[in-house]
C-alpha cells in the first residue's frame, strides 16, 4: 500500500481542515513531479498519524 493509499485509509479520522492541509500539500508535492510514494507523501502520513494519536490521548 501506497503511502497516498494509507492516507485515503485514515482520511475520516482527520478533521477537515487537517485533511484539507494535508490534501493541499500532496496536491502540490505531485503537481511539480512528486510520486505518490515519496519521502515527503510519507511526512504528511506521519503527521496524520501522529495528529490521529494525540487526539486519542486526550
Amino acid at each position: 500500500m501506497s503511502a497516498m493509499d494509507e492516507l485515503a485509509s485514515i482520511s475520516h479520522l482527520l478533521p477537515l481542515p487537517v485533511l484539507k492541509d494535508i490534501n493541499q500539500r500532496c496536491g502540490d508535492w505531485l503537481s511539480t513531479g512528486g510520486k505518490h510514494d515519496d519521502p515527503y507523501i510519507h511526512q504528511q502520513l506521519s503527521f496524520a498519524n501522529n495528529f490521529i494519536k494525540a487526539q486519542e490521548d486526550k
